[in-house]
């Protein structure tokens, strides 16, 4: 995964048509908003205190939201959401949202083993 977390096959989950996001409708801007506001929600939900997670709508290349994770140590990891704007009217899938939040949060974790390594000492049994 290279610290990133796409969905099958290396596209952006979803991996729709390309579509500014001005050219969606108003409730699809906010069924997008939704959705990309429940994947931070969930991958939070799944980790401890000390990881940052946010995410961007972009408009440079399509209707596309990057939700990101930044750990205490280690890369930050990235997963894009492009939607097809059919699916934004007919309500987004919650099991994508849930794999793409729970994806995030095991490769923000796999980041952070990496980084620190075998080094840590328990603190308790």
């Amino acid at each position: 995964m290279n610290g990133n977390y796409t969905g099958s096959g290396g596209q952006p989950v979803g991996g729709g048509r390309t579509t500014s996001i001005e050219e969606l409708s108003a409730g699809q801007k906010d069924a997008l908003r939704h959705a990309v506001a429940g994947i931070v929600a969930e991958t939070e939900s799944y980790l401890p205190e000390g990881y940052q997670v946010g995410s961007e709508l972009a408009t440079a290349s399509g209707a596309t939201a990057t939700v990101a994770v930044d750990p205490p140590a280690g890369h930050p990891v990235t997963a894009g959401y492009s939607p097809d704007p059919d699916e934004l009217d007919g309500g987004l899938d919650a099991e994508t949202q849930r794999e793409v939040a729970q994806g995030l949060a095991a490769s923000a974790v796999l980041q952070v083993m990496n980084a620190v390594g075998d080094g840590i000492t328990p603190t308790g049994r």
